[in-house]
């Protein structure tokens, strides 16, 4: 990505919006950490605490920090409403 961002994506697999969104970053070459919700629990803490709710696509950007430790920058939820952001990013 831009700017050295480290992106994970938070999806479920009915979610066509979800769908939609990893098709568009396979297209662009983005690398991203995929986390299906529906398969994880976990992701869903995950993703409440990020974003506070449980919709998906939720994107969130990680700037790297001094030893390793991840920063989140920004977070996105749906993909249409954010696609040319997240081609900026």
């Amino acid at each position: 990505m831009k700017n050295n961002l480290d992106l994970v994506l938070y999806t479920r697999p009915t979610c066509s919006d979800c769908q939609d969104a990893k098709e568009y970053l396979a297209s662009e070459n983005i690398e991203y950490q995929h986390k299906n919700v529906g398969e994880n629990p976990e992701f869903e803490e995950e993703m409440k605490e990020i974003s506070g709710n449980r919709i998906v696509p939720l994107f969130a950007f990680y700037k790297k920090g001094i030893f390793g430790k991840r920063k989140l920058v920004k977070k996105l939820i749906g993909f249409d409403k954010n696609k040319e952001e997240i081609k900026s990013l």
